[in-house]
């Protein structure tokens, strides 16, 4: 009513009560009546607010990639910013200007341009991975930063979402990881192949080396029982010889005995030995060598005369010694 409004601000803006170009009154929470036709009234929200971005930036590689986030700030010099953008508000409670929004705009090309530098030094696949270097060295570039500070404002975090590579990239990532995955799994196959054939080459080997080991006892006993075998012989070679040795002895002493007993029967006749062996009392005996020396000295006789009677008796006589 007759240009005489009130002002009640919430206790996170800050406002200052411009009257004639002077400040009448500033501060926090402030509740006043002030007169519009010569009264300006600035309202600066001091409370952190988060401001999302999406940048689009190329890595040392020559490959885009999306970065998603948002920038967490709060204004700490109200007075300062008044000075550098316009805050001030109209009859309807609005913004005069777009200044507000050109704030946001300063904090995102800010964060923009120290994201860009930290980006193109990285190649694709360490972009991708390396959200958490590219969060502290940004948000280090902005809390340093002579154009925020200027402006009166805190950075107060700096966060990234999500990195993404192209469409066609991310599939080309996607196949080469999905190749190298089954590339390991392949090789985790093989692996387990080559160190199941270990075991069993290690088990055969260990059946071999047992085998070995039975044929090594099998020719120990066996060369024993042979040495015992031989040994055997040996004694049974000694043992022969020995028996050969004893018979040969033996037999030489026989001979020696029976060339002695011989020996003086060697020089002597036929006759006298017949004789002697046979007995001086034998008839017939004496009357067979009187008819073998009658056959000796036949062309000596003349005449003999042999009666039946005595050719009956030598004849029966060797029919009983035949039958005999």
């Amino acid at each position: 009513m007759f240009g005489i409004k009130f002002m009640k601000a919430n206790p996170t803006t800050y406002v200052l009560h411009y009257s004639n170009g002077k400040i009448k009154r500033e501060g926090v929470g402030l509740s006043f009546f002030y007169y519009a036709p010569f009264s300006t009234i600035v309202s600066i929200p001091i409370a952190s607010s988060d401001l999302p971005y999406v940048f689009n930036e190329i890595t040392a590689d020559f490959q885009s990639v999306t970065i998603q986030g948002q920038i967490t700030y709060r204004i700490s010099d109200a007075r300062q910013l008044s000075k550098l953008l316009d805050f001030s508000l109209a009859l309807n409670g609005k913004y005069r200007c777009d200044d507000p929004e050109l704030l946001k705009q300063r904090l995102i090309g800010t964060a923009q341009v120290a994201t860009k530098s930290v980006v193109q030094r990285l190649v694709l696949r360490e972009a991708l991975v390396s959200s958490t270097s590219i969060v502290n060295e940004v948000i280090n570039e902005l809390k340093n930063a002579d154009s925020v500070k200027m402006l009166g404002v805190d950075v107060i975090g700096f966060s990234i979402l999500s990195i993404r590579p192209t469409p066609e990239m991310a599939r080309a990532m996607e196949a080469e990881a999905r190749e190298a995955f089954q590339r390991k799994s392949d090789e985790a196959i093989y692996a387990r192949r080559n160190a199941a054939v270990e075991q069993e080459r290690m088990i055969k080997e260990s059946e071999l080396n047992t085998e070995i080991a039975v044929e090594e006892k099998r020719r120990k006993i066996r060369e024993t029982q042979m040495a015992a075998e031989i040994a055997i012989e040996e004694q049974r070679a000694l043992l022969i010889d020995q028996r050969v040795e004893n018979d040969r002895k033996d037999t030489d002493s026989r001979a020696y005995a029976l060339e002695t007993t011989l020996a003086p029967l060697r020089n002597m006749d036929w006759k006298t030995l017949m004789a002697v062996s046979s007995g001086a009392g034998d008839s017939k005996l004496m009357i067979s060598l009187a008819f073998r020396e009658l056959a000796e000295n036949a062309q000596k006789i003349g005449e003999l005369n042999i009666t039946p009677d005595l050719l009956n008796t030598l004849l029966d006589t060797r029919l009983d010694t035949r039958k005999k």
